[in-house]
Formats: C-alpha cells, sequence, structure tokens
C-alpha cells in the first residue's frame, strides 16, 4: 500500500528513480537545458535545485556532498567552476520550465527545463518594472496634481535682497530721454562738415609736374655723347 506516498513515484521503483533523477541533473548542469515531460522535469527541479544551492559553498566537504547524489566528476567541476559563480547572487529559483506541448506517440505533456541565468534571450527581454501609484479622487484630483507637478518651482530670498533689486528696477525705469535743442543740432552739424573739409583736405596728393620734352631730348642727346666719348676712348687705349 502507498499510505501517505503523495510524490510522483513516476512508475518506477526508488533505486530506479534516483539513478533517472541523479542522470538528468547531471546533464543539465553540463548542457545547461533539456527536453523532458512535465511530471519528470517537476521532480527534477526539487532534486536539483538544493544540489545547487548547496554548490554555493566551495569546500571539500560540499563536493563530496554533490558528487554523492550526481556521481559523476565532470558535472561536479562544471557545477563548481562554472555555475556557482553564476547562480551566486539568486536566492532560490535556478531552473524554468517551459512547455512545449504534447508528444506524438503517447500525448504527453512535453517542456524544456532550463537554468535560469543561461537564457540570454530572457534576460536581455526582461522588461523594467515601472512604479506607479494610484490615487482615489477622481479626475478633478488628477489634474490638480498634474497641474501642481507643471507649476514652476520659485526658490524664495531674503526680503532685503527682493527690495533691493525692485529699487533698482524702479530706478532704471524712471531714465527721461533728453530733450535736444534746434542750436546744439546746428553745431553738430557744423562739426561733422568741418571734419569731412579737413579729411579731403589730408587725402589730396601734390601731383608732379611733368618735365618738358626740350630738357628730356638734351638729357638723352648728353648721355649719348658720353657714350660715344666712351667708346672712343677704350678704343685708344686698346691701340
Amino acid at each position: 500500500m502507498r499510505h501517505g506516498k503523495k510524490f510522483n513515484h513516476l512508475g518506477r521503483t526508488a533505486p530506479h528513480r534516483k539513478s533517472m533523477l541523479s542522470n538528468m541533473a547531471t546533464s543539465l548542469i553540463i548542457n545547461k537545458r533539456i527536453t523532458t515531460t512535465v511530471a519528470k522535469a517537476k521532480a527534477l527541479r526539487k532534486y536539483v535545485e538544493p544540489i545547487l544551492t548547496k554548490a554555493k559553498d566551495d569546500t571539500t566537504h560540499a563536493r563530496r556532498v554533490v558528487f554523492s547524489y550526481l556521481n559523476d566528476k565532470d558535472s561536479v567541476k562544471t557545477l563548481f567552476d562554472e555555475v556557482a559563480g553564476k547562480i551566486a547572487d539568486r536566492p532560490g529559483g535556478y531552473t524554468r520550465i517551459l512547455k512545449t506541448g504534447n508528444r506524438l506517440g503517447d500525448n504527453a505533456d512535453m517542456c524544456i527545463i532550463e537554468l535560469v541565468d543561461y537564457n540570454e534571450l530572457l534576460l536581455g527581454d526582461a522588461p523594467k518594472k515601472s512604479k506607479t501609484r494610484r490615487s482615489r479622487r477622481g479626475k478633478g484630483g488628477s489634474s490638480k496634481s498634474e497641474e501642481a507637478k507643471a507649476a514652476p518651482v520659485v526658490e524664495e530670498g531674503p526680503v532685503e535682497d527682493v527690495a533691493e533689486v525692485s529699487e533698482e528696477v524702479a530706478v532704471e525705469e524712471e531714465v527721461t530721454p533728453e530733450v535736444v535743442s534746434d542750436e546744439t543740432l546746428a553745431e553738430a552739424e557744423a562739426e561733422v562738415v568741418a571734419s569731412s573739409e579737413d579729411v579731403v583736405a589730408e587725402e589730396e596728393v601734390a601731383i608732379p609736374e611733368e618735365a618738358p620734352a626740350e630738357d628730356v631730348e638734351a638729357k638723352a642727346e648728353a648721355d649719348s655723347k658720353e657714350e660715344k666719348d666712351t667708346e672712343e676712348d677704350d678704343k685708344d687705349a686698346e691701340k
């Protein structure tokens, strides 16, 4: 009789069941995910998660205890060297079960059981939770809160500084425009005209007078005579 035996025996004897779960746990640690039935995945989750918690304490005693459940050196090494670092900050819930439908032969519920920290697709697409507050008031209360948020915040300064600033602004506003008479306008125009005449006088440059044509011809004849005399002196010297 099976009185009080509420866990799933999976249709196997105790030694067979223990060996099967040990092999499945070894495959899960090495491959990070396996495909099996939903019933076996639920039994495996209860079997392997205490082993993963034990692996967080990397001691000789912990390694021996884990080896007594897995009976595989490679899986123990992978668990303590690789997996333990990934799950160090997670307080339980190391595995995830994803249902994939029914099997064709016997219509059994199939699923994928995997280690949570090794599914990069689900880790990257995890939505960030946004904190929202609900008010018990109606629309009027929400509109008032929005107006309060939208209103600019004005920092209050000392009263003395505000009074000084207001006095300065009043003094600037009280400045009256100057009245210009006709006599001052006439004097300003006369000064502008005189300054413009001085500038024009300074810019005028004396143009040199051209020499008469007769003086130019006389200079040219004198130069040609000098050249001939020098040539004759050179010839006499050579002779």
